[in-house]
C-alpha cells in the first residue's frame, strides 16, 4: 500500500472523529453554573415547604411552593434560551464541517484521480470488481484501487470506528 492511501485514510479519520466530536457534544450540552445554582435553589425551596407541613405554617408554605415555581419558569426559560443559542452554535459549526468536508474530498480527488493504491486480490473479496474500476495492474497482479471507491471505504471504515472507539478517543 502506498503512503497516499494511509493519508488519505488518516484524513477521513480525522473528519469523521471532528463530526462525532460534534454530535457527541451536541446531544450532551453543557450545563451552566446559574442553571445548576437555580436547581439547588428550587430542591431547597421545596424541601423547606415539604417540612412546613403543619396546618398552622400552610401559608408559608405556599408561597414558598409559589416561589419554588416561579423559579422553575425561569428555569425553564434560561434553559430554553440557551438551548437556542447552543443549537445555532452547533448548526454553524456542523455546516462549517460540511464545507470543509466537500472541499478537502474534492482536492483528494483531484490530487489522486488516476491512482490511490494498489492492493492485492485476495483483501478486496468479494467487493474486488467494485473497487477495481481500472482492472488489475499487470506488473503486479494487483488490484489497482481509484480515489472514489477509496474514499468511499475509508469513509464507511472511520465512521464506524468512530462508533465504535469514539468513546476512547472523543471527550468533549
Amino acid at each position: 500500500m502506498s503512503l497516499a492511501s494511509i493519508f488519505v485514510f488518516l484524513l477521513v479519520f480525522a473528519l469523521q472523529l471532528l463530526d462525532r466530536y460534534l454530535d457527541l457534544a451536541r446531544k450532551r450540552g453543557a450545563h451552566s453554573d446559574e442553571l445548576t445554582k437555580l436547581r439547588l435553589e428550587i430542591k431547597q425551596l421545596l424541601k423547606e415547604a415539604d417540612q412546613l407541613s403543619t396546618p398552622s405554617t400552610f401559608a408559608q408554605a405556599a408561597k414558598l411552593k409559589r416561589l419554588a415555581a416561579a423559579k422553575e419558569k425561569e428555569l425553564a426559560k434560561m434553559q430554553e434560551q440557551d438551548l437556542k443559542g447552543k443549537q445555532s452554535l452547533y448548526n454553524k459549526y456542523a455546516k462549517f464541517l460540511l464545507v470543509t468536508k466537500v472541499i478537502i474530498y474534492a482536492v483528494l480527488v483531484l490530487c489522486f484521480w488516476s491512482t490511490v493504491t494498489t492492493v492485492p486480490q485476495h483483501l478486496l473479496q468479494p467487493f474486488g470488481k467494485m473497487f477495481s474500476w481500472r482492472g488489475v495492474d499487470t506488473a503486479t497482479g494487483h488490484v489497482v484501487v481509484g480515489i472514489l471507491p477509496w474514499l468511499f471505504l475509508t469513509s464507511r471504515v472511520s465512521k464506524l470506528l468512530c462508533q465504535k472507539f469514539g468513546f476512547v478517543l472523543v471527550r468533549p
